[in-house]
C-alpha cells in the first residue's frame, strides 16, 4: 500500500508540474492565419471608421510613421478623403494575398469606391508592439475582369 501512495504522489505531482510548466512557456508564435486576421481585423477597423467618420480609431490604426507625417487625425482624414476616396468611402473589400516583405507585410485588398469603380489597394503592414498597423496604402485602378 505505501508504494501505491508514493506512486499516486509521483504521478501527481509530475501532473502538477507540467502543468505549471505550461503557464510560463511563452506563447506559441502566431500562425500564418492568425497574422492575416489580425493584418485584415486593422484594415477593416480603419475603413470602417472612415465609414462612421470616426478620425481618432481610424488614426489608432495608423502606424508611428504615418503619425509623424501628418502630426493629427483631423489632417490625416482630411488627406484620405480627398487623395483615396475609394479608401475613404469603400463600398466593398475583397481581401486577396498577403506577401511577407522583411521586416513588414503587404496586404493586396480589392475595393469599390463610393462611384461603382473598382480599385486594387496595396496595404504596407507593420508590427508594433504587438499590434499591426498600417504604415501606407498605394491604390491602383484594378484591371477589368468579367
Amino acid at each position: 500500500m505505501c508504494y501505491r501512495t508514493t506512486f499516486k504522489t509521483r504521478l501527481l505531482l509530475l501532473a502538477l508540474g507540467t502543468a505549471l510548466a505550461l503557464l510560463f512557456l511563452p506563447p506559441a508564435p502566431a500562425t500564418a492565419s492568425d497574422k492575416d486576421a489580425q493584418i485584415r481585423d486593422t484594415i477593416l477597423r480603419q475603413i470602417e471608421a472612415f465609414a462612421n467618420d470616426d478620425r481618432e480609431l481610424a488614426w489608432a490604426e495608423a502606424s508611428i510613421g504615418i503619425k509623424r507625417r501628418f502630426k493629427s487625425a483631423q489632417v490625416f482624414v482630411d488627406m484620405v478623403r480627398q487623395a483615396y476616396p475609394a479608401v475613404h468611402q469603400a463600398t466593398a473589400i475583397e481581401f486577396t494575398e498577403r506577401v511577407p516583405h522583411g521586416v513588414f507585410e503587404i496586404q493586396a485588398v480589392k475595393l469599390r469606391g463610393p462611384d461603382g469603380k473598382r480599385w486594387q489597394a496595396y496595404y504596407r503592414m507593420v508590427l508594433i508592439e504587438g499590434d499591426w498597423k498600417i504604415a501606407g496604402v498605394r491604390v491602383h485602378p484594378a484591371a477589368p475582369g468579367i
